[in-house]
This record gives C-alpha cells, structure tokens and sequence, in this order.
C-alpha cells in the first residue's frame, strides 16, 4: 500500500482548515484540519527525512499558515489559500517527497 506524500497532506491540511472554517463559520473548528495535517506531514518528514527536515518544514508549515492571514487582505482568501498550499507543497516535494 502506497502512502500519501507528505506534501500532499500539508496542502490539504491549509485548504482543509480553511474550508472547514469557512463553511461551518467556526475559526476554532477549522484550525483542527491544518493541526491534524501537519502532524501527520511532520511525523512523515521526520520519518523520511530526519528530524532537522522536520523542524524545518514544520515552521515554514506554521508560517504558511500564519502568512495566508495577511496575504489573503491583499489578493483574497481562497487565492492566499492556494498560494501558501502550494509553496508548501513546493517545498516538501522538493526537500523530502521527491526522493525515493
């Protein structure tokens, strides 16, 4: 059985947690999906590729989180929301899934 690739998981994580919070109109509620995701990426980053890759994706991960929240006054919610998943995915497929 193939696993998800980490980079998928954080992506869906921040999409996730904005989609959940969005339509249940319950920020608390939505910051669980990018919480529960990024544990789960972290511990596959952790897995494949040590722990300083880790802690080092798992902060640009809380940055991207954090950063979706300014970006978002200036070109829209759902672009910020895309852009920062995909630069995080970006940067998880380039530092860890990518090798094999």
């Amino acid at each position: 059985m193939s696993r998800i690739p980490p980079a998928a998981v954080a992506a869906t994580g921040l999409v996730g947690g904005y989609a959940v919070a969005r339509w249940t109109k319950k920020r608390p509620l939505g910051g669980v999906a990018p919480a529960a995701a990024g544990a789960v990426a972290a511990r596959e980053w952790q897995r494949k590729a040590g722990n300083a890759t880790a802690a080092a994706l798992s902060g640009m991960y809380v940055a991207a989180f954090a950063g979706s929240h300014p970006l978002a006054k200036k070109i829209g919610a759902w672009p910020s929301v895309f852009a920062v998943a995909g630069g995080m995915a970006a940067a998880s497929w380039a530092v860890v899934d990518r090798r094999k």
